[in-house]
């Protein structure tokens, strides 16, 4: 295991997720995949989330909703035993293909911002939380399918802020526990979480001052334009 690049890719996705407020696990999952495979990759980015996201909001807990985001939660609970199936029984080729269409898919759905049918039954949040919570245990990759979910509900961005940290706290919690109990809390796990927290603190700390010179907004599109050239590498026969 290559310490040196772990360390510079998880500090790269704290950066991203301080500055941009998202995007940690995205870029982390596809960069860590192609260094230390799949397997490792999983459980290694989903702790370090957990540490990103409790980082990030000591300083915008107050936008935590967890009531409106319960039936999201309840759905993601369901689909992580299947993410977690999808690890254990796919081959990491397919997964790798299937990683590469959830990235070209949510980078190119932001790009192009498609016009999509509002949504007006909150019930729509069972089946977007199942796929996240699959896709979550999986990938690390969960925000995809909740993202579309608000967009096509329409929710104000006060909402949108709120229900997303209040899932993305509670999911990563669930999912870094599953895969504790699935067993893929190996010592070359900790390894690369022990090692990496200095630089997971020092990305979160350039994201924010750098968050005040560019604007997010900006450096978003940046990031999507990224996620679908890292997806079709993924989908290339290499």
């Amino acid at each position: 295991m290559n310490l040196l690049l772990v360390v510079a890719i998880l500090s790269l996705a704290a950066f991203v997720r301080s500055l941009a407020g998202f995007g940690d696990a995205l870029i982390a999952m596809p960069l860590l995949t192609a260094v230390v495979g799949l397997s490792l990759a999983t459980p290694v980015v989903g702790i370090a989330s957990v540490i990103i996201s409790v980082a990030v909001l000591v300083t915008s807990w107050r936008s935590l909703d967890l009531a409106t985001s319960w039936r999201l939660l309840l759905a993601s609970a369901a689909g992580i035993p299947f993410g977690l199936l999808l690890l254990a029984r796919v081959d990491e080729w397919v997964m790798r293909v299937l990683l590469g269409i959830v990235l070209m898919g949510y980078g190119l759905f932001y790009l192009l911002r498609p016009g999509l049918p509002a949504l007006r039954r909150e019930g729509w949040a069972f089946p977007f939380g199942f796929v996240a919570g699959i896709l979550g245990s999986a990938y690390n990759t969960s925000g995809p399918p909740v993202i579309i979910y608000g967009t096509m509900r329409h929710w104000p961005p006060d909402t949108f802020r709120a229900t997303l940290q209040g899932f993305f706290l509670v999911n990563s919690l669930m999912i870094v526990a599953s895969h504790g109990l699935a067993g893929l809390w190996t010592p070359r796990v900790w390894e690369a979480i022990l090692w990496s927290l200095p630089a997971l603190l020092l990305g979160i700390v350039a994201g924010s001052a750098v968050q005040q010179r560019i604007p997010a907004a900006s450096f978003g599109r940046l990031v999507y334009a990224l996620l679908v050239g890292i997806g079709l590498i993924f989908l290339l026969p290499i």
